[in-house]
């Protein structure tokens, strides 16, 4: 039987959203100042920058995970 899985920390959630919005505000800026806003032909435009963001947030939340702690004592 697998053991069950640590829960995600809230910095980790934290790192996660603000990677998430970084990245959404980023790519924004990036499609008001090209000419040619489409950066995945195969999907509609409006839904690109959303789904593209998730990807720096999901790294890092992955490094986050993954990242040793430090343990506290007496918790």
């Amino acid at each position: 039987m697998a053991a069950p899985s640590a829960p995600i920390e809230k910095k980790v959630k934290a790192s996660s959203a603000l990677a998430y919005l970084a990245s959404l505000a980023g790519l924004a800026i990036l499609g008001a100042v090209t000419d040619d806003p489409s950066l995945i032909s195969g999907m509609p435009d409006p839904l690109e920058p959303f789904v593209l963001a998730l990807v720096p947030a999901a790294a890092a939340a992955i490094a986050g995970w993954a990242a040793p702690h430090t343990p506290r004592s007496g918790v």
